[in-house]
């Protein structure tokens, strides 16, 4: 372990021995997220105030120590990997509801709250939060921020960074800032929109304002099926074309409703070739002319059949398979790679046949699952790395999907972030001035590159080569 023994007292003394990890086995804990990649921290901390993390991050700083914040591990970009090494400061011990402000339509929140935990706080006065990643049931307030996470309500809602009005960050050298307030469009540069999907990199979180949304007053579900994708998918650019917009539209392909049927029993139709789950929300007459013009569409593109749900919990169950669809895959595969690819609501249809190709060409099978109605796509490519050489297939496999992605006038993520897993894609969707500028903004904030190395910009552009051996570059 290259961390002085020194430091290790010091934090020890600052917030506990119980609080401080860093035995081999406790670490082997921390060295994954979600996704693919993997790579051990030297330190894991757990700190409980504001106050604790800017003494973490003085300290590091006095002993030239990287940071990598971590909320609850979900993501899939490998944003909270240790890729340097390093210190791990894991939030999840700073998982407070601060405030509550129904008058203003506001709540204050340390990193560590868990997302679905924002709407159970606030349902009992009719509100919710809406940001709604499909890992809402672990996630973190502080990763959602960090990633600007989505979810499938976001196609009305807006992601993450939509519903963030004030933030709490410490800096790389202890400084603590306040930015923004419950007070709406505040003067000067949008410092929130920047630090909002950031990725670590800049900041560490630690207090998270965020917009509560009234219930609405009616919310209709509906299950169309269709006996092929791309029917399912010319379904979502015809709605898109007659300018209706539910408040969550999402697909699933055949090999994905069987999966999630078999685990969870949400009432999908096994023998179906893809499914559209559809949502309306708002004023009941409007909600009701809404499902009515969806049905009609869905029927003329080819849908064999459109169900309602009937009640909420039909409802609740429909959308169980849809959030619990990634777990389901693990009933069938042992290891997965979810990918995070966007193109054009128009593209859809090209996009699965695409994929398709792909899948062949690899020799690895791909479900598909993803929110149709902002062109967010979710393939999700099955493998077995206990066999020598098909991680890597499966990465070349989800590289070429993201590439036709960006071909096809879209981007290589969505909702996931870059992290370490597409920053060598960047270059394929930004010039070099761009990712220049990036990098300068990146600079004017952690100028010594301690906060989340190896992360978002290519090898040569961001800061890893400074902080790994070249021979760890990748």
């Amino acid at each position: 372990m290259s961390i002085p023994s020194s430091l290790i007292e010091r934090l020890q003394s600052c917030l506990g021995e119980n609080a401080v990890l860093s035995k081999a086995a406790d670490l082997k804990l921390y060295e994954y997220d979600g996704g693919v990649d993997r790579h051990l921290p030297e330190l894991v901390v757990f700190p409980q105030t504001t106050d604790d993390v800017v003494e973490i991050v003085k300290a590091a700083g006095e002993f030239n120590v990287t940071i990598v914040g971590r909320g609850a591990g979900t993501g899939l970009s490998g944003g909270s990997i240790a890729r340097a090494g390093g210190i791990v400061i894991s939030f999840a011990r700073m998982n407070k509801i601060l405030e509550i402000d129904i008058e203003n339509e506001r709540a204050v929140l340390q990193p560590g709250v868990v997302n679905l935990d924002i709407t159970l706080a606030v349902q009992p006065f009719g509100y919710f939060f809406a940001p709604d990643p499909s890992s809402q049931r672990a996630c973190t307030i502080g990763g959602n921020v960090s990633e600007n996470a989505g979810g499938p309500h976001t196609l009305a809602y807006g992601v993450t960074t939509n519903h963030v009005v004030s933030l709490e960050v410490v800096l790389p050298d202890g400084t603590l800032l306040q930015i923004g307030d419950k007070e709406l469009d505040l003067p000067g540069y949008d410092l929130l929109g920047l630090l909002t999907g950031s990725e670590g990199t800049m900041v560490l979180v630690t207090k998270i304002g965020v917009r509560l949304m009234r219930q609405p007053e009616a919310v209709k579900t509906m299950l169309a099926i269709f006996n092929t994708p791309e029917e399912a998918g010319n379904t979502v650019a015809e709605l898109t074309a007659r300018q209706i917009l539910p408040v969550a539209l999402e697909m699933f392909d055949g090999p994905m409703i069987r999966m999630v049927e078999e685990a969870t029993h949400a009432g999908y139709p096994p023998d179906a070739g893809a499914v559209l789950l559809i949502e309306m929300e708002g004023l009941r007459e409007a909600v009701e002319w809404q499902a009515e013009m969806v049905g009609d569409v869905c029927r003329q593109t080819g849908a064999t059949e459109v169900r309602i749900a009937k009640s909420p919990e039909e409802r609740d169950l429909l959308w169980k398979g849809r959030k619990n669809a990634f777990g389901a895959v693990g009933r069938i595969s042992p290891y997965y790679y979810v990918q995070d690819g966007v193109v054009p609501r128009s593209k859809i249809a090209p996009t699965l046949h695409a994929i398709a190709a792909i899948s062949k060409k690899y020799d690895l099978k791909i479900s598909n699952i993803f929110h149709a109605g902002d062109g967010n796509l979710h393939p999700i490519i099955l493998f077995d790395a206990r066999k020598e050489g098909e991680l890597r297939r499966a990465q070349l496999c989800g590289e070429e999907i993201l590439e036709y992605c960006i071909s096809a006038g879209g981007s290589i993520t969505g909702e996931h972030g870059v992290g370490m897993e597409k920053m060598e894609l960047m270059a394929h969707l930004f010039s070099e001035d761009s990712l220049e500028t990036i990098r300068r903004f990146k600079a004017l904030f952690d100028p010594q590159c301690r906060l989340n190395p190896g992360k978002v910009l290519p090898t040569g552009k961001g800061c890893m080569e400074i902080r790994q051996p070249a021979a760890m570059v990748v």
